[in-house]
């Protein structure tokens, strides 16, 4: 992690018989530093990516003035996109906040015990109506009964949401989303999941644990979606980056942002996060993180499925 520090140096005079000594004082400035770097990048990216929206808007509000002024169904179709364009630049700014809570504090590690099973049950139970909106079937699939990581419960709960809200956004009607738990594994096992997809897929590494020598806490939601190219991959967590630039479907259009939040909380956590996809069998994002000093394994679960 870059940190910042600012040096003090100043001689220390002999006293009577002694040698003479020197000062150093080290302060520390990588929040300060941080902060800077987040408001600078906070404008720029929220003036980007708000001007579109805002174009909209002005237009649709110019033409609701003049000749969609006594058109009801016009004014109708242009008050609902309206809408939704507003709801957008309301989530972007949601996100951008949150991107900024979490990049202030990347540098400094959780302390508290989060069993990863209990936010998937908690999530899967928020996500429920959203799921039953578009059709969609979650399931959790408990591979242990505890999944205990050091971690932060909040910053979890929202890594697991943005997961599971993008693999329901991805999923047709009809389909499923798996969300599967378990512990006590190796990095490697952590971040294969319950292992790996059909038919031809690619695994990417897009935040590496700091151990990889630990016992880990895992979870992977997996979708049945269309699926990513390989060469999308690379660049699935940096902020703003969409693979479908034009989207048409207003419901799945997002603001680029989620993957970004979970790869610096991971990051923060010092854990792993993983993507697998497979053009036509969908995606599987996996997230796992350490289960840290006087956690022990918890016995083994039969696979539930539900």
């Amino acid at each position: 992690v870059e940190r910042f520090l600012e040096a003090f140096v100043a001689a220390v005079p002999s006293a009577g018989r002694g040698a003479p000594g020197a000062m150093v004082l080290l302060h520390d400035q990588t929040a300060v530093k941080r902060a800077e770097r987040q408001r600078v990048d906070f404008l720029a990216n929220a003036s980007h990516e708000l001007r579109t929206p805002l174009a909209s808007l002005s237009g649709f509000l110019e033409t609701l003035k003049g000749h969609a002024r006594d058109d009801p169904e016009a004014r109708e179709h242009f008050l609902t996109i309206m809408g939704a364009q507003a709801a957008r630049m309301s989530r972007l700014i949601d996100d951008l906040s949150s991107l900024s809570r979490v990049e202030q504090n990347q540098h400094v590690p959780p302390t508290g015990v989060v069993d990863l099973a209990a936010v998937a049950d908690d999530v899967s139970a928020a996500l429920s109506p959203v799921a039953d909106a578009r059709g969609v079937a979650v399931h959790v699939d408990r591979r242990a009964p505890q999944a205990l990581v050091v971690g932060d419960r909040d910053q979890m709960i929202q890594v697991v949401q943005n997961l599971v809200e993008n693999a329901i956004k991805y999923t047709p009607r009809g389909g499923d989303v798996v969300v599967a738990v378990g512990a006590g594994a190796g990095a490697r096992t952590a971040a294969l999941g319950v292992g790996p997809l059909d038919g031809e897929s690619t695994r990417l590494a897009l935040v590496e644990p700091a151990d990889m020598h630990g016992r880990f806490g895992w979870l992977q939601v997996r979708d049945s979606g269309p699926g990513i190219e390989p060469r999308f991959l690379p660049r699935l967590s940096e902020r703003f980056y969409r693979v479908e630039e034009e989207e048409t479907d207003a419901e799945r259009a997002g603001t680029g942002l989620g993957l970004a939040i979970v790869k610096h909380i991971m990051s923060r956590h010092q854990g792993g996060f993983e993507v697998e996809s497979a053009p036509g069998a969908g995606s599987a994002f996996t997230v796992f993180a350490p289960h840290g000093p006087g956690i022990a394994d918890p016995p083994a679960a039969p696979s539930t499925g539900e």
